[in-house]
């Protein structure tokens, strides 16, 4: 026989309440926010505080199914008959599948039908976290799937229906919201519908059948690849720029900015051309305070410096955030970055390479931060191994929209594709393929796990030398002649009376040839030729012909 109940749980006491007795019971009376009296039970918390009994407003259910095992669910109901109602239906179906009549999946499906679709909800996520999800993907997942949730009105599982769902895309789209964004709140419902079939609480996904709206048409978000001199630029202000925001000098504001008698100056904006000028004024005006510029020194070169990590290594900014010093090895013949796989978006770990001059630098900056007090984490003697790397502000997205403005690069381009931290990512692969490295090792190098994405979307076509590319086909005059096989030995060296040293069609080192190229990436002092260069032979000897 089942049985009705009302789960409790307890709360501190309010800071205005009265404490009183009852046939031995000690209770307590307060108001709440809207005024009312009420009154509960109190009871004694694990700290030895006093605190409230407070019941929820719903009643559970206790049953027995039809294979013998307890169950407690809520019957969603606040009234009690209402929830007496229900139980007898759920001790209903326990009798058909005893008898039979009604399968065990068949039951455990219609259980779940009533309850309501946040408890579901909570059981998904719990069932992400224990798979290894990021912090972040749950939470985006959990906001898109009760945002979609709420605004279709879904309550239980029995109320997801594709017609409401496409309805709603079909809204968002005339509010013109952009095609991944939609496509990102529809399958954050469809993964929760499908976890559902996996646990025997729906039979089938009922949103199986929704389409997804297709992204290639409607991209909203163009990024684009920043050129070499760009580059330059961008690391010479970052790294100056903390110092000579404190140089800037002052300018009139136009008589339509004003907005009283004391706001009549502003700052002049800082330029390629006048940031040297500000970083001395700056130097003066702060010359008591030797310490205050160290700081804005070292904080400047930071952020240069994990821009240029950003952009020779792909990372991306969050990857970049959860590196520590520990993972940092620089001692061996190949320095590079242990990622760990919890902190790596595939979920993988990858040991990301570090070119020599980027290995320097990080060797140099991780002695300074031994060195400094004020770098240092715990203020101690050493550096703890969990020390993370850089500082990776969360508002970099906006300090690089100040370094871009300052140094004269625009963030959008007259094709419309823009620049921020994530575009970075994008320059990377884009340096990859400027420079001939093979494909297959620009995919390697990017972690990406299809090669069309490595080519396609990580890569500016506006960037590549084209041009250069078709100059190196081979020639095909249409007044030529085509050579006789004998000629053709002679020319190739296979004749073995006439054998000759010809230059390849595509040399070693050209993106033709499958191997990736010598060419160097120039950007401040990097100047190491590109990853993946063509092995010498291992016993360093020079490959002979075969003889004739």
């Amino acid at each position: 026989m089942g049985s009705l109940r009302r789960k409790t749980s307890t709360k501190p006491l309010p800071e205005v309440c009265e404490l009183f007795n009852r046939k031995g019971e000690t209770f307590v009376r307060w108001q709440d926010g809207n005024g009312k009296t009420r009154t509960a039970k109190t009871t004694t918390g694990r700290d030895g505080s006093t605190r409230i009994v407070v019941e929820s407003g719903k009643w559970l259910a206790k049953y027995r199914d039809g294979s013998g095992f307890v169950h407690e669910v809520s019957t969603g109901c606040k009234d009690k008959s209402a929830a007496q109602a229900m139980l007898s239906e759920l001790e209903r179906r326990s009798e058909l599948v005893r008898s039979g009549v009604m399968k065990a999946d068949e039951e455990a499906v219609a259980v779940c039908q009533s309850t309501p679709l946040d408890e579901h909800l909570e059981a998904y996520l719990r069932s992400l976290r224990a798979a290894g999800r990021s912090d972040r993907h749950m939470s985006d997942t959990s906001r898109l799937a009760k945002q979609i949730s709420a605004d279709c009105g879904f309550r239980t599982l029995r109320d997801i229906v594709p017609d409401r769902v496409e309805a709603w895309l079909a809204d968002r789209l005339d509010a013109d919201m952009a095609a991944r964004t939609r496509n990102s709140y529809l399958q954050s419902l469809k993964g929760f519908c499908q976890w559902c079939v996996r646990n025997r609480r729906l039979t089938t996904n009922p949103l199986r059948n929704v389409s997804k709206a297709d992204e290639k048409t409607d991209r909203r978000l163009m990024r684009r690849a920043l050129l070499e001199t760009e580059l330059q630029k961008l690391l010479y202000v970052a790294r100056l720029r903390p110092l000579a925001e404190l140089g800037r000098e002052t300018i009139r504001k136009p008589a339509d900015e004003v907005t009283g008698k004391r706001d009549t100056w502003k700052p002049a904006p800082l330029t390629l051309e006048t940031i040297d000028a500000a970083v001395e004024r700056a130097r003066e005006r702060l010359k008591d305070s030797p310490e205050r510029i160290d700081d804005l020194v070292e904080k400047g070169r930071e952020r240069a410096l994990v821009l240029k990590t950003l952009l020779l290594t792909g990372l991306r900014k969050g990857e970049l955030q959860s590196i520590t010093v520990g993972q940092v090895h620089l001692d061996g013949i190949s320095p590079y970055i242990e990622l760990e796989a919890a902190d790596e978006k595939n979920r993988g770990g990858s040991s990301i390479p570090l070119r020599s001059d980027l290995a320097e630098d990080i060797r140099e900056w991780v002695n300074r931060m031994r060195g400094s007090s004020t770098l240092r984490i715990d203020g101690g003697d050493a550096l703890p191994s969990d020390a993370p790397l850089f500082y990776v502000p969360s508002g970099l997205r906006l300090i690089l929209d100040r370094d871009l403005k300052a140094a004269g690069i625009p963030k959008r381009d007259d094709r419309g594709r823009t620049i921020d931290v994530h575009a970075l990512r994008h320059t990377f692969g884009t340096m990859l393929s400027q420079n001939g490295v093979a494909p297959r090792t620009a995919q390697a190098a990017m972690r990406h796990s299809k090669i069309d994405l490595t080519m396609n979307v990580y890569t500016d076509p506006r960037l590549l030398d084209v041009s250069g590319a078709m100059e190196s086909l081979p020639s095909m005059p249409l007044d030529g002649q085509p050579r006789k096989p004998s000629e053709t030995a002679k020319a190739t060296g296979t004749d073995a009376g006439t054998a000759q040293e010809f230059p390849p069609m595509f040399p070693p080192g050209t993106a033709q040839s499958g191997i990736s190229g010598s060419k160097p990436v120039i950007l401040g002092k990097m100047t190491e030729t590109s990853v993946g260069q063509r092995a010498k032979p291992e016993t360093g000897e020079k490959p002979t012909k075969k003889a004739s």
